[in-house]
């Protein structure tokens, strides 16, 4: 896809917007990240997930050390188009922690009356 053929997303104050990536097959949701328009630009060349690392300030092909990289299948984005949903066919944990998800924590809360 062309830069001509992107839409016209709506970027953060730091020139980024969210994905959140999910599991094409089985629906679960992997993972949250940011791309850059650079980062979009290259998942869609590579065929594969690149963000932008907030902490390094630099981009971020996932999997590149790991081999846990995750082939992209569809790229929606929102409504509002300031996020996107990334479906992807991954090769391994999303997580850095080894997790399939980084979402397999859960928050306890009570109810107080």
């Amino acid at each position: 896809m062309s830069e001509q053929a992107l839409p016209d997303l709506k970027w953060n104050e730091r020139g980024l917007i969210p994905a959140i990536v999910q599991d094409a097959n089985t629906q679960a949701v992997l993972m949250l990240a940011y791309m850059s328009p650079e980062s979009l630009r290259r998942s869609l060349e590579l065929g594969e997930t690149v963000f932008w690392s907030r902490s390094r300030q630099t981009l971020w092909h996932k999997g590149e050390t790991s081999g846990h990289t995750q082939r992209i299948v569809e790229i929606r984005y929102d409504c509002d188009a300031d996020a996107l949903l990334v479906l992807v066919e991954p090769a391994g944990p999303a997580c850095h922690t080894g997790e399939h998800s980084c979402f397999y924590r859960t928050l306890s809360q009570q109810l107080t009356s």
